[in-house]
């Protein structure tokens, strides 16, 4: 199958998962509002295919307060509805939306925060070449990230100098396994 036809599978997919999924959309956005009175959805600008920003949907699993770009397990930010979130990784389903819009596909590496981006650097040129994803053999890697960031005396830095290369390294392997043709 072409890329114009993984392309509309893939929206076509994107959009009958939302709507299969709208009820538990819904119930999860109940739980969200009761437990913590904020807005259902996150917005955070990502970086994709090109270097193009765009807004990023998840649901939200944090408090809206100002803290670090990133994670740590046992972080205080995080509500009770979003520790289960995260764990089932459900915080993700608004995502779907981004696939639909064509921003995201289903496989491909994950889009980063423009502040931990860095057009000059040579990984990060090769990545911006492939659309992002919901998922790819980066996220698997490193679903323990939060544990990781938690152990690190200054998380930002471990995660710029040691997390963030090997991630870009192994998004663009996978990637290029996927579409060896670019």
């Amino acid at each position: 199958m072409n890329f114009i036809g993984r392309t509309l599978v893939g929206r076509v997919a994107a959009a009958l998962t939302l709507i299969v999924l709208s009820p538990v959309l819904v119930a999860i956005a109940i739980a969200i509002w009761l437990d913590d009175k904020g807005p259902v959805l996150f917005e955070q600008v990502r970086v994709g295919r090109g270097g193009k920003h765009f807004i990023m949907y998840k649901l939200r699993s944090m408090r809206t307060q100002p803290g670090l770009p990133l994670t740590c397990s046992g972080d205080p930010r995080v509500t009770r509805v979003g520790r289960l979130l995260r764990k089932c990784k459900l915080d993700e389903l608004p995502q779907f939306w981004n696939i639909l819009r064509g921003e995201m596909a289903w496989i491909g590496p994950r889009p980063e925060v423009p502040e931990f981006v860095d057009m000059t650097d040579p990984l990060w040129q090769q990545v911006l070449q492939f659309r992002p994803g919901l998922a790819d053999a980066a996220s698997f890697a490193f679903r323990n990230e939060e544990q990781l960031l938690a152990a690190a005396v200054d998380p930002k830095d471990y995660y710029r100098r040691e997390i963030l290369p090997r991630k870009l390294q192994l998004s663009i392997e996978h990637s290029l396994r996927r579409f060896p043709s670019r």
